[in-house]
């Protein structure tokens, strides 16, 4: 069996899934997208049994998902309350009681396809944007190895009742929601910045006369 594996490798967790895949099988590829670099042209050359989409930015196209033999698995971090862009974001704005992760098949349409496992835990009042991915990412990998367990044991994928909620989020939803104006109440403004800022990623902003101006707590 031979396994494609898209993913950050920045990301908590990366390296312990990734091990998880060479108790299966040596025959591995791993293609990182942590630079934002394009998607890999070779894989277009290659046919995999399985592939993995592990908190991954890269939208894999359709003739590659075609050409995997089983299947094509992507492990996303968000409850199926929070399919796209942003899922971190619009729970902690939301005010979510619960969050957590989701894996399910790829379909052509991010974060649409059928759902085959869930793992949900307690969010606070009190959650960021940081604390809130790294509890994402470790219910992540307990379901990255749970699922890859059943697969083991059973040559099969769970079956999951469960479905996503509402059509993906998109990065221009995302940038609505970093948007601060003048007219909104500092209850408001501190909602919006506590659920969008993430030190070092792009920051929530106020545009004035055509430039930005953004967040910044350190200054």
């Amino acid at each position: 069996m031979n396994i494609c594996f898209l993913t950050k490798k920045e990301k908590e967790g990366v390296e312990d899934a990734i091990n998880i895949c060479k108790k299966i099988t040596s025959n591995i590829d791993v293609y990182d997208g942590s630079n934002s670099n394009s998607f890999p042209r070779v894989i277009f050359e290659k046919e995999y049994d399985i592939l993995i989409s592990y908190i991954s930015n890269w939208i894999v196209p359709k003739i590659v998902l075609n050409r995997t033999k089983r299947w094509n698995i992507n492990f996303h971090p968000g409850s199926p309350d929070y399919p796209g862009i942003g899922c971190f974001n619009f729970a902690i704005y939301n005010s979510a009681k619960q969050f957590g992760a989701t894996a399910h098949i790829m379909d052509t349409t991010v974060d649409t396809g059928r759902i085959v496992g869930v793992n949900r835990f307690i969010m606070t009042k009190k959650e960021t944007v940081e604390t809130l991915s790294k509890k994402t990412y470790k219910a992540l990998l307990v379901l990255f190895d749970d699922v890859m367990k059943h697969f083991i044991t059973n040559n099969s994928l769970p079956e999951c009742d469960e479905e996503w909620a509402k059509i993906p989020y998109k990065r221009s939803d995302l940038e609505r929601l970093a948007t601060i104006d003048s007219n909104m109440t500092k209850t408001e403004i501190d909602k919006r910045i506590r659920a969008t800022y993430y030190k070092g990623k792009p920051a929530p902003f106020v545009e004035l006369g055509g430039y930005r101006f953004e967040y910044n707590p350190d200054r």
